[in-house]
């Protein structure tokens, strides 16, 4: 098994090198790239150093798998050549989720959809995977008719210029700007871009990416996504609206009993999903399930994860290991 980095001096890349390590993925070879001022620095993977190559050296030493962590300009252009040699892409960009010829795949929900033919593979959005984690259980059992979403992201979702950006001002430097106003103390109804229809870039991403995933495009869905001043994780408050009734005991157990989430849901005892906990763990956490009273079969959740584990890194080396346990590399 060759293995591919490219983008690994980035927060997620490095993530993705820490867990590969962790998990004892197994790979006989590995090689790192990142942009061109990093070729040469040097990287310890299980007590063996490795350099930083150029893309392009990545490229003709023909990987298995290529995990790319280095934006959507990179992937548009390297993806394909990549995947024409024979190599299989695993991308953490927004480039190809919404192509309708590449699979947007959470393992825990859509994995079984991959083939030995896919070389090109969508890892989706940090905050869409924590999100249909927790969804698509519920909608096997009860149909989901509408989901309102409110975000509450990490400024490490932007990535470390935005982290350098915080700690700066916290020590009273506001030089740095990354966001459009200050981030430290302070709270941005504003992830991403704003788009023609008024809502950001990030906030379609979980309309659309959600309706992919759990593969309906019927389910009304809208968000609000929110930058605070976190480095843990992202959280999100959800309302669901179901088709069927819900019964709150019967989620408690189809959440409790699915592989990759923790059900953290005691408030006698302040027990709640929070990033502080979350961060550094690969699970979903879910909590302050409770009934909507305002509305029909409706409830309210809460939902944290770190958004570098689960919500991209984790994510992305659970489909390579899916990709190898099914022989497809």
């Amino acid at each position: 098994m060759k293995l591919g980095i490219v983008g690994v001096t980035g927060m997620v890349g490095r993530v993705m090198i820490d867990l590969l390590e962790k998990r004892n993925f197994p790979l006989k070879e590995l090689y790192i790239s990142a942009s061109d001022k990093s070729i040469g620095k040097e990287f310890f993977f299980k007590k063996k150093v490795y350099q930083i190559i150029s893309i392009y050296d990545l490229f003709l030493n023909k990987p298995d798998i290529v995990l790319f962590s280095a934006g959507s300009n990179i992937s548009k252009e390297w993806a394909p050549k990549f995947s024409k040699e024979g190599s299989t892409v695993i991308d953490n960009s927004s480039a190809w989720r919404m192509d309708p010829s590449k699979k947007l795949i959470v393992p825990e929900i859509n994995a079984t959809s991959l083939c030995k033919e896919d070389k090109i593979i969508a890892n989706p959005n940090c905050s869409t995977i924590q999100l249909v984690m927790i969804l698509f259980p519920l909608h096997i059992e009860y149909g989901l008719s509408r989901v309102i979403i409110s975000t509450y992201q990490s400024v490490t979702g932007t990535g470390k210029k935005a982290l350098d950006q915080l700690y700066k001002e916290k020590d009273g430097n506001f030089s740095l700007k990354v966001y459009p106003h200050p981030i430290y103390q302070n709270v941005l109804p504003h992830c991403d871009h704003f788009t023609n229809n008024g809502y950001t870039i990030e906030e379609m991403k979980l309309i659309n990416e959600t309706k992919k995933i759990i593969n309906d495009y019927n389910i009304s869905i809208t968000a609000t996504a929110v930058r605070v001043p976190v480095t843990g994780g992202h959280s999100e408050s959800v309302n669901i609206t179901f088709k069927k009734k819900p019964n709150i005991n019967h989620i408690y157990e189809i959440l409790s009993k699915t592989k990759g989430i923790i059900v953290e849901d005691n408030p006698k005892k302040n027990g709640y999903p929070m990033p502080l906990y979350a961060n550094g763990k690969d699970e979903v956490f879910v909590g302050r399930i409770r009934e909507d009273f305002s509305f029909p079969n409706s409830i309210n959740i809460w939902i944290v994860s770190d958004n570098l584990r689960k919500g991209a890194a984790t994510n992305a080396i659970q489909i390579a290991e899916h990709l190898i346990r099914k022989k497809y590399v």
